[in-house]
């Protein structure tokens, strides 16, 4: 008589817990998925469409990543900043940046940086990279556009 009373308890039991793991791997899912879709950067000062003096001092702040110095070496979620000016985005993102007037590396791990710049107009974009210099894929950027006296 016991039996198929205890065979209904365990089926009903293996039910709740197969529906607990499910729901417990889907939350895991969409929380790693939040974590990572929510990676940002943003220049923080100068506001966009400023009018400044040079030098200009170009802030940035970050959220889902640290910034840390490159001599780190390549950690996941880590890195440092760049500063793009007046060129657009690199087309390929696997390429470490490049070192010139334009492409401003921060590998000391600082989130500020003045910049000397002509009198115009300039964008600045901001490009966040890891240790080896090279930007996460989708970027992780923000730009502001700025006029210099």
């Amino acid at each position: 008589f016991q039996q198929p009373k205890l065979k209904k308890e365990f089926d009903f039991m293996e039910k709740i817990l197969t529906k607990w793991l499910i729901l417990a791997s889907m939350c895991l899912v969409f929380s790693a998925s939040t974590v990572y879709a929510n990676e940002s950067v943003k220049i923080t000062a100068p506001p966009n469409g400023a009018k400044v003096s040079s030098p200009v001092k170009v802030c940035m702040e970050v959220h889902g990543v640290e910034v840390e110095p490159a001599k780190k070496g390549i950690n996941p979620g880590k890195g440092h900043h760049h500063l793009l000016i007046d060129v657009d985005l690199p087309i390929d993102l696997s390429q470490r940046i490049g070192k010139d007037a334009n492409h401003v590396h921060m590998g000391d791990g600082s989130t500020c940086k003045e910049l000397k710049l002509s009198s115009g107009k300039h964008v600045i974009r901001a490009l966040f990279a890891n240790g080896g210099h090279v930007p996460y894929s989708p970027a992780i950027t923000s730009k502001v556009t700025v006029t210099v006296k």
